[in-house]
């Protein structure tokens, strides 16, 4: 198992994304594959308020409303690490505090759950200040909501703006980020989000 950064999320090493859940993989076709990762050992999942809203018929949150069957049909939310994201849904755009707020609410109604482990904030939202954009997650931890926050899509400088943000006023920490990062695409991270993650002790879940 893995720790995600400081938190007391221990995950399996593998997360399972939700991205093709109510697109590429129907209903059935995703429950299959959620019981078969349980099955092998698996208790983290990975999905977004957005997915799949692009999909024509769809508007978004489809992901999380297949996980969230799952969880009450199968009684497994106490055994699952969820995380799930926002600033992309049609309803829920960007990361200002009022928007932030509603789409915790929706996320949590889809997701059939009282809390969510991991929340992120999908991409960086220009037109709000980061100062509202921390205060919002803070709220949201602080009121159980969620657990835990991270950072998915940000820019170095972004991060560390964040982080210097939570520090001054005391507000929830990110335990994660959530980067562009694979066998191709690995400069930008390594030379400059891996040293921000190992200072600050932060889960890498790319």
């Amino acid at each position: 198992m893995a720790r995600i950064g400081d938190s007391d999320l221990d995950v399996f090493p593998l997360s399972l994304g939700g991205n093709v859940f109510g697109w590429t993989a129907d209903r059935d076709t995703s429950l299959a594959i959620l019981d078969a990762h349980a099955a092998g050992g698996g208790n983290f999942i990975d999905t977004s308020d957005s997915y799949m809203a692009s999909v024509p018929g769809n508007s978004g949150g489809e992901s999380e409303t297949i996980i969230g069957e799952w969880f009450t049909s199968r009684g497994s939310r106490d055994a699952t690490v969820i995380a799930t994201k926002v600033s992309r849904h049609p309803q829920f755009r960007g990361l200002a505090g009022d928007t932030i707020r509603g789409a915790v609410d929706a996320s949590l109604a889809r997701l059939q759950t009282d809390r969510i482990d991991l929340y992120y904030a999908h991409f960086e939202d220009p037109e709000t200040p980061l100062e509202e954009t921390a205060a919002a997650f803070d709220e949201v931890v602080r009121s159980g909501k969620a657990r835990y926050i991270g950072l998915s899509n940000f820019a170095p400088a972004s991060i560390e703006s964040y982080l210097a943000i939570c520090e001054a006023n005391g507000y929830a920490r990110p335990v994660a980020l959530q980067p562009h990062y694979n066998l191709v695409h690995r400069n930008d991270f390594e030379d400059t989000l891996a040293p921000i993650a190992e200072r600050e002790h932060l889960g890498v879940v790319p």
